[in-house]
């Protein structure tokens, strides 16, 4: 029998524009409820889709979670590390919409959803981008997302210098 070798294969580099940014906000809000108490931005790469989104909802109530989990384009951190999380009294028994850019090992928004539920909110987490076959989480997906790829995606604020 043959020695099978193993290819590892690289995911496509898909290159976003501003278009293209809209036009998945715009999917996405036509989704969403509009009656959140607040919403909570995982930054940074949640950042722009959030305002993008507060903009379409009418929604005021912007709360942030800084979460590393990346030390650089290779390095993953074991567990995120929570920088600045809002206190419980701010989420308990609220509505709390989480967005980020991307779910990828879904680490990340797993991390903050617990931590909304631990504080006694009621979360719901919106992507742009869900990758299932990156995710660790194989019983668990975002509550909305634009786009389901496994394309490697740069967004137009992501720096590529």
């Amino acid at each position: 029998m043959a020695d099978v070798e193993q290819v590892r294969v690289e995911p496509l580099k898909r290159i976003l524009g501003w278009d293209d940014i809209e036009r998945h906000v715009d999917d996405l809000a036509s989704r969403l409820r509009t009656d959140y108490d607040a919403m909570l931005v995982i930054t940074r790469g949640g950042m722009i889709p959030a305002c993008l989104i507060s903009e379409r909802l009418n929604i005021r109530n912007i709360i942030v979670a800084a979460v590393k989990l990346y030390t650089g384009i290779d390095a993953t951190l074991d567990q995120p590390v929570f920088l600045q999380f809002p206190s419980d009294d701010l989420l308990r028994g609220k509505s709390v919409l989480i967005v980020d850019d991307v779910w990828d090992s879904g680490r990340t928004a797993m991390s903050v959803r617990e931590r909304v539920d631990a504080a006694g909110g009621r979360p719901e987490i919106a992507v742009l981008h869900f990758k299932p076959r990156a995710s660790r989480y194989a019983d668990q997906a975002p509550d909305y997302y634009a786009e389901m790829t496994d394309d490697w995606v740069v967004y137009p604020w992501d720096d590529i210098r």
